[in-house]
C-alpha cells in the first residue's frame, strides 16, 4: 500500500467518521456554515488537484461522473432525511434551531464510502487512476455536502414561508 493511498484512507475515514457522528447527533443549525463547508472542501480539493501532475484520461472522466452522480444522490437523500427541532435554550451564538439526519444519515455516509472505494478499485483496474487522489476525494465530499445543503436550505425556506403564512392567516 502506497503512502498516498494510506493517507487518503486515513483522511477519508477520519472525515467520514466525524461527519457520520455529526449526522447522528443534534447540532445547532448555522445555514452559512452548511453552505461554507462544501465551498471550503471543494477549494482545497481543487488546490490539491492543481498541485498534482495528474493527467485526466477518458476512464477518469467516466468514473468521476459516476461518482459525482452517486455523491449528489446520497446528498439529496441526506438532505431529505434531515430533521429539525427548536430548543428553548439558545447556544452562545443565539441559535435555537437544531438538525440531524440520524443513523440513516450515518448509514448513507458509510454507503457512500463503501461504493466510492469499490469504484476506486474497479476504476484503478480499468485505468482510472485520478479517483484515488485526495483532491478528488475532497471534491466528491464537497459535491455531497452541497447537495445536502441545497435540500436543507430549500426546506428551511419552505418552513419559514409556511410559518409566516400561518401567522398571517
Amino acid at each position: 500500500m502506497s503512502v498516498q493511498l494510506l493517507t487518503n484512507v486515513v483522511i477519508g475515514l477520519a472525515l467520514v467518521g466525524y461527519l457520520a457522528w455529526k449526522q447522528s447527533t443534534w447540532q445547532f443549525l448555522d445555514p452559512a456554515r452548511i453552505c461554507r463547508g462544501p465551498v471550503v472542501m471543494a477549494g482545497i480539493g481543487i488546490v490539491v488537484l492543481a498541485q498534482s501532475a495528474a493527467t485526466i484520461d477518458p476512464q477518469d472522466v467516466v468514473f468521476l461522473g459516476i461518482e459525482a452522480l452517486l455523491s449528489v444522490g446520497i446528498g439529496l437523500a441526506m438532505g431529505s432525511r434531515t430533521r429539525f427541532r427548536t430548543v428553548s435554550a439558545p447556544d452562545a451564538k443565539g441559535r435555537t434551531l437544531q438538525s440531524r439526519t440520524g443513523w440513516i444519515g450515518a448509514a448513507l455516509w458509510v454507503a457512500l464510502i463503501v461504493v466510492r472505494i469499490g469504484l476506486d478499485v474497479v476504476g484503478a483496474h480499468l485505468g482510472a487512476h485520478l479517483l484515488t487522489s485526495t483532491g478528488v476525494i475532497l471534491l466528491m465530499l464537497a459535491v455531497n455536502r452541497a447537495a445536502r445543503a441545497l435540500v436543507v436550505d430549500q426546506r428551511l425556506q419552505h418552513d419559514a414561508r409556511s410559518a409566516r403564512g400561518m401567522m398571517v392567516g
